[in-house]
């Protein structure tokens, strides 16, 4: 009977991101780090940098052998809901950018004197210089 795998969401990893509590995702795994802060061969910074968010581009670039990648097996609890909705971050950024454009307009008419005066100045001194020559 093939065993079932726990899935979370990239909201309850990111909670878990504390020296007592700390959770790394490593390609859409989840793993608990937590009892190993003080054994990490790099120091717990390495993962404390990294906890509750992913961290595969960084375990990678680190360059780790096939006995870490073993040993990380001990600390497996999960793996990613891909699934799930988005980052809460990213529905914020996508309400306010919707009236970037209304924004913008108001901005322009409100101000359109700004950018006349700018060029009426402009053709002023080009006239006085090319006078002078």
């Amino acid at each position: 009977m093939p065993t079932l795998t726990k899935l979370f969401t990239m909201e309850e990893a990111s909670e878990h991101n504390t020296k007592d509590d700390c959770w790394v995702i490593i390609d859409g795994k989840v793993y608990d780090v937590s009892s190993y802060l003080d054994e990490h061969p790099g120091g717990d910074d390495v993962l404390l940098g990294v906890t509750g968010q992913d961290a595969t581009d960084e375990f990678e670039d680190a360059g780790h052998s096939k006995s870490a990648r073993d040993l990380m097996e001990k600390f497996f609890i999960g793996e990613l809901d891909t699934t799930s909705s988005s980052i809460p971050e990213l529905e914020i950024v996508k309400k306010a950018g919707k009236d970037i454009p209304q924004k913008f307009m108001e901005v322009t008419k409100q101000y359109w004197f700004v950018p006349v005066a700018v060029v009426g100045i402009s053709v002023v001194v080009g006239f006085l210089y090319t006078r002078k020559k």
